[in-house]
């Protein structure tokens, strides 16, 4: 059921509206004594996921005895990350999820299942899997908080995929990621119903009827400065938030141009963006947009490495961002590859499958660490200067020297597309 609902697309919720609906839902659910709060991790930092979960600390009291970010293959958060992010809720809360080690199954979606709604696209069954805490730790109540937005990955972020994916393990994780990736990236992202999403609405109908979930979703859009603002609450026990949320982010977040776009220059936040991992985002919301032949810019003066995870990362550095083709060719062939199948979904996801030119501008990466991973290099100093982030205004930019470029501050805010379909 939905215990609390607001948004539109050109409504603004201040931080003290979104307090209120939270408090109001929590409210209806009544008294709990014992509280889990999952919400997203520092890549989402502009979800509004950290002021509401420092709300529901203030509310709940002793109630809340833990937070579980959701951090699925990233990084563990940093003390000063938690305090960027969730200000004064106590670091005592905070737990780690290990995504290798933490977690235990619920049960198993049928292979012949998968591969139904997948058009045959992958064959397997899929495990779901979620942190130990959830089933061992006898919760009364777990918030799941978090962004609707499109995604690559699931189609649309949140709802179930926080739990199956952000406090999931290497199986579920690996074969989510891999099942969308030979699906197909375009035929997923900006869509409710996609085979990912109907796996993990079969586990939550098969496997976790019994935890005690509720959702906590946030819709985020900007203004014509580009300015953040909160378009939509929407708090409830089942898919019918989830649902009415993705409908406002399909009207918020999605930008489409009339034409192709020759050249997209994106910026990333050094404080979010460290890696190709998350980085890579620069490419995932906007190749629906880019013409071919084109040219993608990213700028990235905080990058450092290409994955979260070490092992991860070392496969990046081996394969590279090869395309769909030859990566499905080396995951039947090499088995460090098969056997992390996110780290292959990645590397097809970070490919413009050579319909465009793609060039990095890392802060802390070399042009040999670029280049041997098949994009193109060019110097953070050098493209800064020419692309001033601070100067550039989101879309549209004709430079002094008379080159049109559109301009992206935040690529994990949307979805970019040329034409009119979604």
């Amino acid at each position: 059921m939905i215990y609390y609902e607001r948004g539109g697309t050109h409504d603004v919720l201040s931080d003290k509206e979104l307090q209120e609906g939270l408090i109001s839902a929590l409210e209806r659910m009544g008294k709990r004594e014992k509280v889990l709060i999952i919400p997203p991790d520092i890549t989402r930092l502009h979800s509004q996921a950290g002021k509401l979960t420092e709300s529901a600390w203030k509310y709940l009291g002793k109630s809340l005895t833990d937070i579980l970010p959701a951090l699925g293959t990233h990084a563990p958060m940093s003390e000063s990350e938690i305090k960027r992010m969730y200000g004064r809720t106590p670091l005592d809360l905070f737990r780690v999820h290990d995504w290798r080690h933490d977690v235990v199954s619920v049960g198993t979606v049928p292979a012949e299942y998968v591969k139904k709604i997948s058009d045959g696209s992958v064959d397997f069954a899929w495990t779901a899997e979620v942190n130990r805490m959830l089933v061992e730790g006898e919760y009364d109540c777990i918030l799941s908080v978090g962004q609707v937005v499109p995604h690559e990955v699931v189609g649309m972020a949140n709802y179930n995929k926080n739990i199956f994916i952000g406090t999931g393990g290497a199986e579920g994780i690996n074969k989510s990621h891999f099942l969308g990736a030979a699906y197909g990236m375009e035929r997923m992202m900006g869509k409710v119903d996609t085979p990912v999403r109907r796996v993990l609405n079969y586990a939550s109908e098969h496997f976790t009827g019994n935890l005690p979930l509720f959702y906590v979703l946030t819709v985020i859009g900007t203004d014509s400065q580009g300015a953040l603002k909160t378009r939509g609450l929407f708090i409830g026990d089942d898919e019918e938030c989830f649902l009415k949320a993705s409908e406002l982010s399909l009207r918020v977040n999605v930008t489409r141009v009339p034409e192709p776009l020759k050249k997209v220059v994106v910026y990333l936040d050094p404080e979010e963006y460290k890696s190709t991992w998350l980085g890579n985002k620069a490419i995932y919301r906007t190749r629906m947009a880019i013409a071919d032949g084109g040219d993608l810019v990213i700028m990235a003066p905080g990058m450092k490495t290409f994955g979260e995870d070490r092992t991860i990362d070392k496969l990046i550095r081996k394969y590279g961002y090869a395309g769909t083709p030859a990566i499905l060719e080396l995951t039947m062939e090499k088995s460090d590859l098969a056997e992390n199948l996110s780290a292959a979904a990645h590397l097809i996801h970070g490919s413009s499958e050579g319909r465009f030119r793609i060039t990095y501008c890392p802060g802390n990466l070399s042009r040999q660490e670029i280049e041997g991973v098949g994009y193109q290099y060019e110097r953070i100093e050098t493209m800064m200067r020419k692309y001033n982030h601070e100067l550039l205004k989101e879309g549209w930019n004709k430079m002094t020297d008379g080159e049109e470029v559109y301009f992206i501050s935040n690529p994990a805010l949307g979805l970019w597309m040329a034409g009119d379909e979604v």
